[in-house]
């Protein structure tokens, strides 16, 4: 069957393609209907990434984190106008002991593989998911986000020891906001910290027990587990500060991804017996986790509905164009393309 698909061919040149997609008793047609950008489409986008990745990785589609509608399904598991959410990362092999997410022979959609930026998306049904009328199409946009907090959160409540008095959480930015969403929900006796740069943003974080920047900070502050979800340039520091003010024998979930190696005080870490948990991306139980949760609590889905940012509505190649470039000057939130190409 023909399918348009709009490919990113070098930064900032996206170009239609007509492609002849296979079809099995296991494919599902889906229409996307709202998607979501995040910062790793923005920096294929732009050309940030090296040269070598780009030579390798392009031409692709962009964006891993939508909602759409069934069309048809051949395997009869799902129903025609069914909502669902596209589960990025393909799995083609399985491990008893390596999640599907860690998997070097796994395909994840927008890194080397076509993204969700196309007329029809050709799907696997076990990598849908299906979304309750409760949640919002343009929050269910980024579902995939909040899986991958669930999931670093889910693998560091299996390394943590006992002490969950104090949650620190480091970041001021949308998968911040998320993981402290997370950590609220799943451990509500917990006290929770944020610690992040700009005054502005922390004040989102009106849920939370405490917040601090980061060059203002009691003395007398200590975090018995902490999340870095900082990335970037701020990775370094944001580690750095994490083994100082965590306590002995606490556990920090690495979230923040940065181009360039980041250095760690290993002898602290020793000395402090700190576990390190990195994480990436998230997989099929993950997203049935976070919609589970999200039908269940609607204080979660309030708090992640007030993270929708810049709404847009996409006709063309030229406002895929505008979106993007919109989304790079936004310093606040999730932004949300209405798909109608």
């Amino acid at each position: 069957m023909l399918n348009n698909v709009y490919r990113l061919v070098a930064p900032k040149l996206i170009e239609k393609v007509v492609v002849d997609e296979k079809i099995d008793s296991n494919t599902v047609i889906v229409r996307p209907t709202y998607l979501s950008i995040c910062h790793a489409d923005q920096r294929y986008y732009g050309g940030q990434r090296d040269a070598e990745i780009l030579k390798e990785k392009l031409p692709m589609a962009l964006i891993h984190e939508g909602v759409g509608i069934v069309v048809k399904d051949y395997s009869g598991r799902f129903e025609a106008g069914e909502r669902v959410c596209i589960v990025p990362n393909t799995p083609f092999t399985s491990e008893n002991f390596i999640q599907e997410n860690y998997l070097p022979s796994s395909k994840f959609r927008s890194s080397g593989y076509d993204g969700l930026m196309q007329e029809y998306v050709f799907s696997r049904n076990d990598r849908l998911v299906h979304i309750p009328d409760v949640i919002p199409s343009k929050v269910a946009a980024y579902i995939e986000m909040v899986s991958v907090a669930m999931h670093s959160i889910k693998r560091l409540n299996q390394v943590i020891n006992a002490d969950t008095e104090i949650f620190g959480v480091w970041g001021d930015g949308n998968l911040s906001y998320i993981s402290s969403i997370l950590i609220k929900a799943l451990y509500p006796q917990s006290k929770l910290i944020v610690f992040g740069k700009h005054e502005s943003k922390l004040s989102m974080f009106s849920f939370a027990d405490e917040t601090y920047v980061i060059n203002n900070i009691p003395d007398n502050i200590s975090v018995s587990q902490a999340v870095e979800a900082t990335g970037g340039k701020g990775s370094k520091s944001a580690i750095d500060q994490i083994i100082h003010l965590i306590k002995p024998q606490g556990a920090v979930a690495l979230m923040g991804v940065s181009e360039n190696a980041v250095e760690i005080n290993t002898r602290l870490v020793l000395e402090k017996g700190i576990i390190l948990s990195g994480t990436s991306r998230s997989g099929l139980k993950d997203f049935k986790d976070t919609v589970k949760l999200l039908t269940t609590s609607k204080e979660v889905l309030n708090q992640l509905n007030i993270l929708l940012g810049i709404e847009t509505k996409v006709d063309n190649i030229n406002d895929i164009h505008e979106f993007f470039e919109h989304d790079l000057a936004s310093v606040w939130g999730k932004s949300v393309m209405e798909w109608n190409i």
